[in-house]
């Protein structure tokens, strides 16, 4: 339980530096910027308490806005994200027992399945950060170009990190 929770928080900060330092520096041809920080919301257990999670979510997009001066936008998508992560879930995998403590991973779901979580929840961050920031459906196909574009760089550096770390005790589903 210890190692679990030195390992979250690890990550938590990792992803946060990392976004702040690395990945906000990224924008190819002014369309894609990765947003990796969101892979800790993703990484979570499925069946852990709403409040935690909110809180989670919350702290570490406003933690991303505080490093990224963006007033806040980070933690409103982030929650957002939090609300709709297990029903997203439940729509790319069987019915599980609500006893055992589910933490999505290559490993444990497939590749076809995971890429299709990550892939939703990362497509739906995208539109609602893009959103956010442009606070109008003014350029929609560029608000589109922009949702698609980040959410497929995004999956990319996520699907590396999940392979750099998913230990080989996970079973797959």
């Amino acid at each position: 339980m210890a190692n679990k929770l030195i390992g979250y928080v690890s990550l938590f900060i990792i992803l946060i530096l990392l976004q702040s330092v690395v990945f906000n520096q990224i924008c190819l041809f002014n369309i894609a910027v990765p947003y990796v920080f969101i892979f800790f919301i993703f990484r979570l257990p499925i069946n852990i308490n709403l409040n935690l999670l909110f809180l989670l979510s919350f702290l570490l997009g406003f933690s991303v806005d505080i490093f990224s001066d963006t007033l806040g936008m980070n933690a409103l998508a982030c929650t957002l994200i939090a609300a709709i992560r297990k029903p997203v879930y439940s729509l790319f995998t069987p019915k599980d027992d609500d006893n055992d403590i589910i933490i999505p991973s290559i490993k444990k779901m497939g590749y076809s399945t995971y890429i299709l979580y990550a892939g939703s929840l990362s497509f739906i961050y995208c539109c609602l950060i893009n959103v956010i920031q442009a606070f109008s459906f003014f350029d929609v196909i560029m608000l589109i170009l922009r949702s698609v574009a980040s959410s497929i760089l995004t999956i990319i550096i996520i699907f590396a990190i999940e392979s750099l770390i998913s230990s080989g005790s996970e079973k797959r589903l």
